[in-house]
């Protein structure tokens, strides 16, 4: 899955998706992840709905006669007929606390000590962190657990209905295995081919795992965390690979916006983005990434008017690193890695070989955006299993020779991609 993240409030009306959808497929995408866009509580959150049948109307052309839903249905059609597939999330954890649910089936919450319904919460940095919109549904408890399971597969099914393809299933962990393995299993048995994606960060490897494990297609990795030096990232990524596929961002709609952590340095956009979609089997951007965006995309406050003017145009290399990940299976799959020693510390030494192909790739990264690093080999051969030649398929600076003993001055957050095949 290689996943660009139209958001609806900076993108606007459905209308005028039309650009962000022919842009990413020009990128070479080939799914749109669109968040939540129904009907939101008081708060407007996007992630805090009140009704899960409507359509948010800050996203419906107020002047149309087209219903709500027909205006979905379009949009969804656009994106298929640009040659993608679209997913939006799926939020069961948790709704809107001034939704008519939480009268309509008092049972179906969790509840403070008091009886009040129990808000949604999570633990961040060792903080606990309370959304006081959210009212948090209790699968576990319920007195009427199969009144609540019908009312998700509902949801589901009109979503499906509408046009989508498949879902980020937002705080899956917070879900019990059982419930998505259920629900997973029934619309899988259907014979729709619909992706399930968990959303999992803040969890532990292992509770990563058990979530994969209810019947998830992918889930979400932390390589947009990773410093390149410590060994948490590929531990993780050792333990969960087996389980599902991940998926790996240099940014999200959660997290603030890299070009604004990295004062706008260019090289350090282009190593982030080459370094996830390579990292993992899948990967995912969210829009204003290719224009170098600044400002934090928000659930609440963001509109159209914060679209950027910055000088910045990533387009062309975004998509030569997808043309890559698209042609080479060892990009496609949770493959073995290893990060093996070199004699500078500042550039990574990244060996990945597919289980499923003949494919091996070495990834010679410069960790520093800012500076030049060296880096020398005495014979690149040794760091692989193949007798066969290695082709560099660098989306940038291709070398047409590889030279041994391999010397070269990487350029600042610049990679080399090297890759050879077994057969």
């Amino acid at each position: 899955m290689i996943i660009y993240n139209i958001f609806p409030r900076l993108a606007g009306t459905l209308a005028k998706w039309n650009d962000h959808i022919g842009r990413a497929a020009e990128m070479g995408f080939d799914w749109i992840y669109a968040n939540p866009l129904q009907q939101p509580g008081a708060s407007g959150s996007l992630y805090s709905l009140a009704d899960y049948f409507r359509i948010n109307p800050a996203f419906l052309a107020a002047d149309s006669a087209v219903a709500p839903d027909e205006q979905v249905r379009a949009m969804t059609a656009r994106v298929h007929a640009a040659g993608l597939k679209i997913m939006t999330d799926l939020v069961i954890n948790h709704c809107a606390v001034d939704s008519a649910l939480t009268r309509e089936h008092p049972e179906w919450f969790k509840r403070e000590p008091d009886g009040r319904v129990a808000n949604a919460a999570c633990e961040h940095n060792g903080e606990r962190v309370v959304w006081q919109d959210l009212a948090q549904f209790d699968h576990e408890h319920t007195r009427d657990p199969e009144g609540l399971y019908r009312y998700c597969l509902r949801v589901v099914e009109h979503l499906l209905g509408l046009g989508f393809d498949g879902f980020r299933c937002d705080a899956a962990y917070q879900v019990p295995q059982h419930v998505w393995r259920r629900l997973i299993h029934e619309i899988k048995a259907r014979g729709q081919h619909t992706v399930f994606v968990a959303e999992t960060l803040g969890c532990t490897a292992d509770q990563t795992k058990e979530t994969a494990r209810a019947g998830f297609d992918f889930v979400f990795n932390s390589s947009k965390w990773w410093n390149f030096n410590d060994w948490w990232l590929i531990e993780q990524y050792n333990l969960i690979r087996e389980t599902a596929p991940s998926i790996g961002f240099p940014e999200s709609h959660d997290t603030p916006r890299l070009a604004a952590e990295l004062n706008g340095n260019v090289a350090g956009l282009k190593q982030r983005y080459l370094f996830a979609a390579l990292f993992s089997a899948g990967v995912m951007m969210p829009m204003g990434y290719e224009y170098g965006f600044c400002t934090s995309l928000h659930v609440v406050t963001t509109t159209p008017a914060n679209w950027e003017e910055t000088g910045i145009d990533l387009t062309t290399f975004i998509q030569q690193v997808n043309v890559l990940k698209k042609c080479f299976p060892v990009f496609h799959e949770e493959s073995p890695l290893s990060i093996l020693p070199n004699n500078n510390p500042n550039v990574l030494l990244m060996w990945k070989a597919s289980t499923q192909h003949h494919d091996e790739a070495l990834l010679i990264l410069n960790k520093d955006p800012w500076n030049q690093q060296e880096f020398f080999a005495e014979n690149l051969r040794q760091f692989i299993q193949s007798g066969k030649p290695l082709e560099d398929v660098s989306p940038e600076f291709q070398l047409e020779y590889i030279h041994e003993p391999f010397h070269y001055v990487l350029r600042p957050g610049q990679s080399i991609v090297l890759v050879a095949s077994r057969k």
